[in-house]
Order: structure tokens, then sequence, then C-alpha cells
């Protein structure tokens, strides 16, 4: 992994085995425009015989995205993109089109759609659960948090003043002192007893597609198995930041009550709105882990843009979740 670079995506070595891996699903590419390249990832927009789809390839540290998307189809279909076809050693995953994300459409504040949504996450959570199958996963256990809080405080911290992915002293010392804390909180969650499962970690405006094919979710690279409410950080956290809501706007609440409904027969509603902010809080090391997965293979340079971000969510440990007042007269 060390000596991997994103650099392999603009070789032609690479372009050639893309355009072979989708001409033996869809026929010989007219096109194959790529629309998005970053250190961790890279999709191309492919057109053959009048069918378009999208190709991607992730980073060795996200690279089980493929064939995770392709074990979800099977057990969801209707939930997720159609899989054209997969090369789960090589994490090459071609899927169909859906039209514009819920960003690209403008919707990122729809508080309706975002109902559906989280809803169609929880179902998706519990059938994955059902099915028993094996998602080859990072687990985030609540009662390993404390663990992996202290050995990422400890290796970020001792990295060299001029290394972009280091944690400051300052901040380092107060999550110290937050252990105790994540461990009452690992508590409270492990109290409600809900089963660890699929948490997409990443379930923003961007990977969300709604319209003619049905509401689908997509991007599963930095997914995790995690406590069920995990799944709720991001999109809370990129509807707070669209309606300038507070951590008491009901209409964050209506979005968290959406999903915690589809748990419901596994814990009374007052409890799961109660636990809630204690699982976002530990969503937050979920987030942490699948950025330190990315920087691991960054070059110097993208370092220097990106390397800084697993410390920063670390530090978001300190601040406040952003649902944590439960609604008045709120059914139970």
């Amino acid at each position: 992994m060390s000596t991997w670079s994103s650099a392999v995506w603009a070789g032609e070595e690479f372009l050639a085995d893309l355009r072979a891996f989708v001409a033996g699903a869809i026929g010989e590419p007219d096109r194959v425009d790529r629309v998005a390249l970053r250190p961790w990832s890279a999709v191309w927009r492919v057109s053959a015989g009048g069918e378009v789809a999208y190709a991607k390839q992730n980073c060795p540290g996200q690279l089980h995205e493929a064939g995770l998307v392709a074990t979800l189809a099977e057990v969801a279909p209707g939930r997720l993109p159609r899989v054209l076809a997969v090369d789960r050693d090589r994490g090459l995953l071609l899927t169909s089109d859906l039209g514009p994300t819920l960003e690209e459409q403008g919707r990122g504040g729809d508080v309706d759609v975002w109902c559906r949504i989280v809803a169609e996450s929880a179902a998706l959570q519990r059938r994955v659960r059902a099915a028993g199958v094996d998602l080859a996963l990072t687990t985030m256990a609540p009662c390993d948090a404390s663990t992996y809080l202290a050995n990422a405080v400890g290796h970020l911290a001792a990295l060299g003043p001029g290394d972009p992915r280091r944690l400051t002293p300052e901040v380092a010392g107060r999550l110290g002192h937050l252990i105790p804390q994540v461990d009452r909180w690992a508590d409270r969650i492990e109290d409600v007893d809900l089963p660890l499962t699929l948490v997409h970690n990443d379930l923003n405006a961007s990977n969300v597609a709604v319209g003619g094919n049905g509401l689908r979710l997509l991007d599963f690279g930095d997914a995790v198995v995690a406590d069920p409410l995990a799944d709720l950080l991001a999109p809370l956290c990129s509807l707070q930041r669209e309606l300038g809501a507070g951590s008491d706007d009901p209409r964050l609440w209506r979005v968290a009550d959406a999903a915690l409904e589809v748990w419901s027969d596994l814990a009374p509603m007052a409890e799961l709105r109660a636990v809630l902010p204690a699982s976002l809080q530990l969503a937050r090391l979920a987030r942490v882990e699948s950025w330190r997965r990315c920087v691991a293979t960054m070059t110097s340079a993208e370092q220097a843009d990106w390397g800084a971000v697993p410390a920063r969510w670390l530090g978001l440990l300190l601040e406040a979740p952003p649902l944590g007042v439960s609604p008045v007269g709120a059914r139970t």
C-alpha cells in the first residue's frame, strides 16, 4: 500500500484495462470520460451501444466497495444502482446511470426526501443483518471505542510537528480526558442492544439518487459495521448545515425519527431518541477510520491537502452532536 499512488488512474495501462472491463459488460465503449479524480477514488462515465454507465475504483484502503456494492445489490435489489460488472480483486465496479444526485438537483435541504432516505438506509441495515452476510468491513463496536480513540490519539499526536496528519498536543490532551465519557457513551449504546450492522458512513446528498429509478444509495467506500444509529451522523450534519438548524430543531428530529421508527420494534422510541446523541458522537470515530484508510496511501502532496482530516474528526468528539435535545411531546 505504501507504494501505491492515485496517479495509476491516469496511466495508459490502467485505461486499457478499464476499457476491456467495460467492453466485457456492455460492449466496446464509445466514450470513457473521467468525471472524478480524488486521492481516494476515481469515477468514469462510459457509453457503449447507447447505454450509459459509471465505472469506479477506490484506493487500496477502500478497495472493498466494489464487492460490497455487488453483495448489497443482491441482498436488497432496488436500493442500490444496478451492478453491470464487478471485479472484486481489483475493486472495479460498473453500475447503471441513475441520473442526477440529490445534491445535483439542489434538494439537499429537502426534509421530506431525507426522511425517505434514512428510512430506506435503516431498512437496508435490517435486511443486511437478517441475511447474515459477511460484509468484510471494519467493525467499530461501541465497546472498543475508547481503545480506538486512545490508539488514534497516540498515533496522530506522536507525528512530527511538520506532519499535516499530526494531532496537536492541546487537542490530544483534551481527548485523553474524554475517554471516561466515551466509555459512558458506549455503555449507553450497549444498554439499548441494537445489533451491529452496515453503516454507510457518508450518507450525504451527493450519495443519493432520487428520480425515475426510485431512491438509490451510492458510494459505500467509507462503510463500516457499527451501531446502526451511527448511520444518522452524515445525514443530520448535512441537513443541519443546509438548514442552519440548531441541535433541537424539530426538522432534524423528523428525519431522525424516520430512521428510529425502523428499529422501534427492538427498543421504545423514547429510548432510541435518548441514546441517539451518544451514537452520533461515537459515529465520528467511524469517520476517523474511513479517512485514515484513505490518507494511508496518499502522496506527500495529497497529504498536505487532506492529511489533517482524521485529526479534525477526532477533535469533533469534543463538540456537541447535531442532535441533543429530544422534541417536547414526542411520541414514545
